[in-house]
C-alpha cells in the first residue's frame, strides 16, 4: 500500500512547521541586532536540505522532505516581511544585506546540497 502523495506533503510540513518556529525562536534568542538571523538561518538550512534530496532523493522522500517538510520549513513571506520591515526602519544597509546575503548562501546552501546528494 502506498501513501497518497498529499499525506506525504502535509505529514512533512507538519514537522516544518514547527520545526522552523523553535529553531527561529532558539536563534533569535541567543543574537542581538537588527538582522534576521533566524530566518536566514532556515532558509539557508533549508536550501541545503532540499539541495539533497533533489539530487537523489526517492518520489516519496522528495514529497515528504523536499515538498512538505522544506516548503514549510522555509519562509519566502517572512523574509519579505522582515525586509520590508528593515527598510520602514531605515535600515537599508541591513536590509540589503539580507537579500543578497539569503540568495547568496541559499544558492551555495542548494548547491552544496545537490553535490553531497
Amino acid at each position: 500500500m502506498t501513501v497518497p502523495d498529499a499525506v506525504l506533503v502535509a505529514a512533512g510540513a507538519a514537522v516544518g512547521a514547527p520545526l522552523r518556529f523553535l529553531l527561529d525562536r532558539a536563534i533569535q534568542r541567543r543574537v542581538s541586532g537588527a538582522f534576521p538571523w533566524g530566518t536566514f538561518t532556515v532558509n539557508v538550512a533549508g536550501c541545503f536540505v532540499l539541495g539533497v534530496v533533489a539530487a537523489g532523493g526517492s518520489h516519496t522522500a522528495v514529497l515528504f522532505v523536499g515538498v512538505g517538510l522544506c516548503g514549510a520549513f522555509t519562509t519566502f513571506s517572512t523574509f519579505g516581511h522582515e525586509t520590508e520591515r528593515l527598510l520602514a526602519s531605515g535600515s537599508r544597509q541591513v536590509a540589503a544585506a539580507n537579500v543578497v546575503g539569503s540568495a547568496a548562501a541559499g544558492l551555495v546552501a542548494a548547491a552544496a546540497g545537490w553535490w553531497i546528494g
